[in-house]
């Protein structure tokens, strides 16, 4: 049995909705397994092939044993290879698509034993990561309102508007996720608190509804100043944007920049202005992905 799956890259918090929002974009990561006779093979191409663990460490392998365990099953011999594109510890959600991709390569190869619901999908893949703002996107795609009470994680996924232009700026230098949450304090003023709330459910409406309101919806007050030495490149950049009326916010812990654009001109102007302040930042234009992770299973040995 080989199982293909292909993940897109995500966004989370896109400026106030911070551990709540998160978005999919039109940039993947493929990962496949394969059944072998014994054993365990990783391969890995592509972005952080350097970094990555190719034995029982390695994330996705970590997340298919777990979802197997869950269900009372033994892990299969397998060859694993992955297709990264999706850059490493740049706010993109890279771990968030390892996780989704293991989740959704184990149920790939249990397709023939056990069906999962969408809430099982997410409860695995939460198991691993922690928190569902970047798997939730990560696995069902388009704009996603991930929450966790004592039940569980849940989302609500909902269809960007057709205008979003998205802009990635990405930096040639990473960012801890773990050292961008150090920085943020145990509490808040309560002005600042209710100044998200309105700015989180108002990107909620520009997001679905009226991007023309993009920039006002943007604006956060929860985590991105806190977080503004650590990344001193980003924090500038995402300021020369706002100056210029581009709705510019980190994109998840950063250090990369996501700018929400209302349309497709407004992102080359954004795209100029980042080129002639930080030319080694490297610009991605691209697409909301409005379905989330797919699957191909093949039965058989393959070739």
């Amino acid at each position: 049995m080989i199982v293909k799956v292909r993940i897109p890259a995500t966004s989370a918090n896109l400026g106030p909705g911070f551990d709540t929002l998160g978005m999919a974009l039109s940039f993947y990561d493929d990962y496949q397994a394969e059944v072998i006779e014994s054993g365990l093979e990783i391969e890995v191409l592509g972005e952080g092939a350097q970094d990555i663990a190719r034995d029982s460490q390695n994330l996705i392998y970590k997340t298919i044993q777990h979802v197997f365990t869950k269900v009372g099953k033994p892990v299969p011999a397998l060859k694993l290879t992955c297709h990264n594109q999706i850059p490493h510890g740049r706010g993109m959600g890279s771990s968030g698509a390892a996780v989704a991709g293991g989740v959704m390569l184990a149920a790939g190869l249990l397709s023939t034993q056990v069906q999962f619901t969408e809430q099982q999908l997410l409860e695995f893949a939460t198991d691993i990561e922690g928190h569902p703002d970047n798997v939730a996107p990560a696995l069902f795609g388009g704009l996603t309102i991930a929450w966790k009470d004592e039940t569980g994680p849940h989302h609500k996924k909902l269809i960007a508007h057709r205008g979003i232009s998205p802009l990635v700026l990405v930096p040639p230098h990473q960012m801890s996720t773990k050292l961008a949450r150090s920085l943020q304090p145990e509490s808040v003023p309560h002005t600042d608190a209710v100044f998200n709330l309105s700015r989180s459910a108002l990107l909620v409406a520009a997001l679905t509804q009226s991007p023309e309101l993009l920039f006002a919806a943007t604006e956060d007050r929860l985590h991105q100043n806190y977080r503004a030495s650590a990344m001193p490149e980003t924090s500038a950049l995402v300021a020369m944007l706002r100056a210029k009326n581009h709705p510019a916010v980190v994109s998840g812990a950063g250090p990369s920049v996501l700018v929400l654009e209302p349309s497709p001109q407004d992102r080359l102007a954004a795209i100029e202005i980042a080129k002639n302040e930080f030319p080694h930042w490297k610009p991605l234009t691209l697409a909301v992905d409005y379905k989330g992770a797919s699957v191909e299973v093949q039965s058989g040995s393959g070739n």
